[in-house]
Order: C-alpha cells, then structure tokens, then sequence
C-alpha cells in the first residue's frame, strides 16, 4: 500500500514550528532543535514513540479518531488543521471508497439571495476555489470570471498568477493569496480523488514560486470572515469586510459579501463605481474594469 505522503509531510512541518515552551515543555540551554522532537511530541499524545513514527513516515497505519484528536491537542491545532489532519490520516484506510464528486452548480434560490444583496459585492466559490457565480458589482470591483474561460474561473490562480489581482490587493496581496492557498490545501484534503484540482495545484507550482512555497509551508485556511483594503484602479483604496456563508446541502460552497461600513469612503466609492457605470455603459468598458459585463 502506497505511504500517505500529505500526512507524512503535515506532521512535519506542524512539528518543526512547535517551540517546546508554547508546547509547554521547558527547552534546555542549547539546545539546536528548532521544532518538538518525535518523542516529545509522542509522550504528549500519548502514544508509543514508535507508532507516532511511522505515522509520521506516512506508513499505511489506520489511527483512531481519539489518537488523530490527541495529536491534534498535542501539536496545539486550531479547529481548521484538525479537520485537515484527520481528513489526510483517513487516507490511510484500505476500506474507504471514494465516490465522484458532483458537478458543480448553483441552486437557482441562492443566486437571487445574492442579487438580492443589492450593491453589496458578492460572489459563490466551489470547489479548489472556483468562482461559481458572482453579482455585477463584485465584477465591477475584482474581476468579470463569468466572462473568461473556463479554466481560468478560479479565485487562486487569477490571484497568484494575474497582474491585474496583485494590484488590486496592493499590500494585501501576499497575506491574500497564501490564505486561498490555505483554503485550496484544505479543499484538496477532502476531495482527494479530483483531477481539477491536481490540475491546478500542478500549474500553479510551475508558474509560481509564492505558490510552491505557501503549499510547502502546510498551511492550512478555513473559508471565513476578514479585512481586506483594495486598491481598484478607478475609485481608489478601499477598506472592506468580508463575510462567508455556508449552506446547509452543500458544504463546498460558500457566498463571500464585500461588507463596506456605512457612510464610510469605501461604500462611497462602490455606490460611484455602480453608479458610474450604469448611467453610461460604455464606460463599462474602461480597461480599468477589465473587460467587465455590462
């Protein structure tokens, strides 16, 4: 049977960047190991020394749930790389099929719930970050992906491999970019089998040194809420928050809003963009918008 390669690797790299204090183990004057060793990280688990180091080879081992947990409290994971940690481990199973995932759409009901939003920017991403669906002002503010190939309807590649994204996102950028690459690992992890994303992580590593270094790193993203200040080339900064919803049927999914605080420059702008834009839709075609549909 072959190793588990992506638990080997995890264990790892989450061992390395465990210091023994914040693992609440006192560190003995010169010591030279940067990380946990093996049989430190073991005592804390509470598992043979041996056993944690085959797992950490990615021998064909099946753990338990309750090992996987005390692994997890040992090598101090938050709730984002647990569930990557135990998603990876269950590759170990002889027993596991995997079964196809299913095409990607999008319920008619949650695409008016987003247009629903008004101006409020918005978009859906699926799987290995694809970008299902988006409302007019989302493209207006980011970028038309209903209007390109597509192959190229993916939210990482277009921020790690586009021009126009790192401009936009400006000082953000790089924090942006490694946490979609955290939100693809963890996409990868329970979609093992899907050839997209192979197919995307295999690109991504030709054309992007970034890239191949936050995939290195192990990190791990969940799909949530943050900050983000954008620089878009016709109505300035702006500072926004941004919201993520998951529905119920359909957890690959989710619903990212562009939250702008009332009254403030950001949403200002926005309501000029919308407003620039429809009164004259030729100026919808201003290379500042990049080709967005009117």
């Amino acid at each position: 049977m072959a190793h588990n390669d992506e638990l080997r690797d995890f264990l790892r790299a989450r061992r390395a960047a465990l210091g023994p204090e914040a693992a609440g183990l006192r560190s003995p004057a010169g010591r030279r190991v940067p990380g946990l060793r093996r049989e430190e990280l073991a005592s804390l688990a509470g598992v043979s020394v041996d056993y944690y180091t085959r797992l950490e080879q990615g021998r064909p081992i099946t753990p338990s749930e309750g090992v996987l947990d005390a692994i997890a409290t040992a090598l101090r994971l938050d709730p984002a790389e647990r569930e990557y940690l135990h998603n990876v481990a269950r590759r170990s199973s002889p027993a596991r099929r995997r079964t196809p995932s299913r095409p990607q759409t999008v319920r008619p009901g949650l695409l008016a719930l987003m247009e629903q939003l008004g101006d409020a920017p918005a978009l859906i991403l699926g799987r290995r970050t694809d970008v299902l669906a988006m409302n007019r002002t989302a493209r207006l503010l980011l970028a038309d992906f209903p209007a390109m190939p597509a192959r190229d309807r993916n939210a990482t590649r277009w921020l790690i491999l586009d021009e126009g994204a790192k401009s936009l996102f400006g000082d953000s950028w790089e924090p942006t970019a490694a946490d979609f690459v955290g939100m693809l690992r963890m996409d990868a992890a329970r979609h093992p089998d899907d050839p997209k994303t192979a197919e995307l992580v295999g690109e991504l590593s030709v054309h992007s040194q970034p890239f191949r270094r936050w995939w290195a790193s192990q990190k791990v993203v969940e799909r949530g809420h943050h900050h983000k200040c954008l620089s878009h080339p016709l109505i300035g900064d702006l500072a926004m928050d941004t919201e993520a919803l998951t529905f119920p049927g359909d957890p690959d999914q989710t619903m990212f809003v562009f939250l702008p605080a009332p009254s403030s420059p950001a949403r200002h702008a926005l309501d000029l963009l919308t407003a620039w834009t429809a009164d004259d839709p030729l100026r919808a075609d201003h290379p500042g918008l990049r080709g967005v549909a009117r």
